[in-house]
């Protein structure tokens, strides 16, 4: 056999191969090779053909990507019409549907073939000779419009069919859709790219598909599902569409797994109610279920009306989009200070439930959206997801309303809002003080690593803001035992527990006082940096930008968050009373040559036998050190114990200095 002759029979072999595996992927859902190793043999292909451009073919799998961009696209005669189906809303018109084609064909039961119904594209692909030559849209069922070139990009598409007994041409009809996964991921790609986001996964789908560049739609998440046949000739198939469809998935075309036969119109409402319950955890969107009946000869018989088939209905679920009028905006302010638009809408069912809210996410969302108060909104709620507003019809638009922005001051304590450069979140300054703030406060207060008041758990919390005996931070250290044990599940003893854990907490240090403050941005690492570096509490609350902008592990962000806190009026108060109660030792300021470490970025992971690991921080930090929990490119150094954890690993990876036990004390004794 001469060399080329081999090199034909090895790329045969690779694009048998890679069907092959495209229909263990995307048909049977259960791939036999690793990622990795399907893009050896794909890159084996292409560097093959690069070398024998003569040996490539419309078929390979090498070619779904690179065609020249469309002027437009050429129209399709469909010469089996792509018919709509009828909807029903009810069972009973379910029953009715059933019925009637039972009265017609004089049968007492029927079989139907049961489906999704995928809310995307409908297409028909033209296969000849196994080879696909054409693929269309549905359009107005009677022609469509030619997207070859976008389908062939789509992987889940095989150009040529399994095996050898399909007819000389078959047409082929399904869904082009979008995952929800993948919709998710091309929304953050755009949002990335700053272009318009898309509304919905079937808006996505069709925007894909018509792209008149076909690279375009080589980058979008497209996937596809058959759900039928049209024109056949040359051979004759199955008498029941449930088998036609086991044959084209024997052809390597994916059919939906979920789809089944079922008896009668009892089968059919209880696959309905299985389905609208697992709605919300497909992976995919639907908006339905078809029922078909499943006998070509009864189909045939059957014939159509209009222009839909008698033996064939779509049994549509509640929508889950409506359009309705946005009345206007209200803002909730969270736990964290974070501001939240939110749309007060005229009451509309979607998706089964009355909805008169919906989420507007943020001031970026609301201008994306242009949602103005007076608009036509599109509603969308999915499942257990807060409903949230998707679109605005700008044409039903009347007048010339004024565009929304977020208040400058917080609707529930007037304090002054900031957004962050970088963030898309705005936040109220007035943490200490802000009512919708205030459990969280608290919370972050007494945690381990600010305050550590041992005993004043999450719900103890709750009790004491519920009961106002808590309208800020300061008020803890006014709490008597009296107080806390007429509280619910509080004796004398855990109440009289508790005050002496508050009187414990009124000696910190003044980066345990910064962190549990709660400022925007400023961790425990930060605070330590800001209490070696400054010294004094006196001297960080009166710092501006520029001066905090100098130091070690502050950046612009960071800076802005702890100067606006600070400038209130409202957390002054606060801070002014905590003060006469909490005390700590000053703290030396000391000198770039007393800071050895300054700079240095250490991960802590293992059990030490020496110390404790939060014992070995506190060193690190005196020393000017950054210890963080997470390695990274830019860590310098990750201490290991015994039995450490995958920190230890990713080092390795990263190449970052492992230091010992060992090596760790004579660090922190020599600096």
């Amino acid at each position: 056999m001469s060399v080329l002759a081999e090199i034909h029979k090895r790329v045969e072999t690779l694009r048998k191969e890679i069907n092959y595996h495209n229909y263990r992927y995307y048909v049977l859902d259960d791939p036999e090779i690793t990622d990795a190793g399907y893009d050896r043999l794909l890159r084996e292909l292409e560097l093959l053909e690069g070398e024998h451009p003569e040996l490539i073919t419309p078929d390979s799998p090498t070619q779904r990507v690179g065609a020249e961009p469309l002027k437009e696209f050429a129209e399709v005669q469909h010469e089996v019409p792509m018919l709509s189906l009828a909807n029903a809303f009810s069972d009973s018109e379910v029953d009715d549907f059933d019925r009637r084609g039972r009265e017609r064909l004089s049968v007492s039961s029927q079989e139907y073939s049961v489906e999704p119904k995928l809310d995307g594209l409908a297409i028909s692909l033209l296969y000849k000779d196994g080879v696909l030559t054409r693929a269309a849209t549905r359009g107005d069922g009677t022609k469509g419009e030619d997207v070859t070139l976008n389908v062939r990009t789509i992987d889940a598409i095989p150009l040529r069919l399994l095996g050898n007994d399909y007819p000389r041409e078959l047409e082929v009809r399904g869904e082009v859709i979008i995952t929800k996964a993948g919709f998710e991921a091309l929304n953050q790609q755009q949002r990335k790219n700053d272009a318009k986001l898309f509304a919905n996964p079937r808006n996505a789908a069709a925007g894909s598909l018509r792209q008149l560049d076909p690279r375009i739609t080589a980058t979008r998440p497209l996937s596809f599902y058959c759900y039928g046949v049209g024109k056949v000739d040359g051979d004759s198939l199955p008498p029941r569409h449930s088998e036609i469809m086991r044959q084209l998935k024997n052809w390597g075309l994916p059919v939906n797994p979920e789809s089944r036969v079922v008896n009668g119109v009892k089968g059919c409402l209880e696959y309905y109610r299985e389905m609208q319950g697992k709605r919300d955890s497909l992976p995919y969107d639907i908006d339905g279920i078809v029922y078909k009946v499943d006998r070509l000869d009864q189909q045939k018989k059957l014939g159509f009306v209009a222009r839909a088939p008698r033996w064939a209905l779509a049994h549509k679920f509640p929508a889950q989009e409506e359009m309705t009028t946005l009345l206007d905006i209200d803002v909730q302010v969270g736990r964290t200070g974070a501001l939240t638009p939110v749309a007060r809408l005229e009451p509309v069912h979607v998706g089964g439930v009355m909805v008169s809210n919906a989420t507007l996410h943020n001031q970026d969302e609301i201008d994306r959206l242009d949602a103005r108060i007076g608009d036509t909104v599109i509603v969308r709620r999915a499942g257990d997801v807060i409903p949230q507003v998707v679109g605005v019809v700008i044409s039903r638009r009347q007048g010339r309303p004024r565009r929304y922005k977020l208040p400058g001051t917080c609707p529930v304590c007037a304090s002054p809002t900031v957004r962050l450069s970088g963030e898309a979140v705005t936040y109220c300054t007035g943490g200490l003080y802000c009512a919708a703030q205030r459990k969280q406060a608290v919370k972050h207060f007494a945690s381990r690593r600010a305050m550590d008041i041992e005993g004043l758990g999450d719900k103890l919390v709750e009790q004491l803001v519920d009961e106002q005996l808590v309208n800020d931070i300061a008020d803890l250290y006014q709490l008597s035992v009296a107080q806390l044990a007429g509280l619910d599940r509080m004796a004398e003893k855990s109440a009289s527990n508790l005050v002496k854990a508050l009187d414990k907490s009124r000696t910190t240090t003044l980066a345990r006082f910064l962190y549990a403050l709660g400022i925007h941005d400023v961790g425990e690492t930060t605070a330590q940096t800001l209490a070696r570096h400054f010294g004094s509490l006196d001297a960080i609350r009166k710092v501006d930008e520029a001066t905090l902008m100098t130091v070690s592990d502050v950046g612009p962000v960071v800076a802005k968050s702890i100067v606006e806190f600070f400038k209130q009026t409202h957390n002054q108060e606060v801070i002014g009373k905590l003060i006469k109660e909490i005390n700590w030792p000053e703290v030396e300021v000391k000198s770039a040559a007393e800071l050895p470490l300054q700079g240095k970025s250490f991960v802590l992971t293992g059990t030490l036998s020496s110390m404790t690991r939060d014992e070995a921080k506190a060193e690190l930090q005196a020393l000017g050190a950054k210890v963080t929990g997470s390695v990274s490119k830019k860590t310098d150094y990750v201490v290991v114990g015994e039995n450490p954890g995958s920190k230890a690993d990713k080092a390795e990876k990263l190449g970052v200095e492992i230091l010992d036990e060992t090596a760790l004390q004579k660090l922190l004794k020599q600096g």
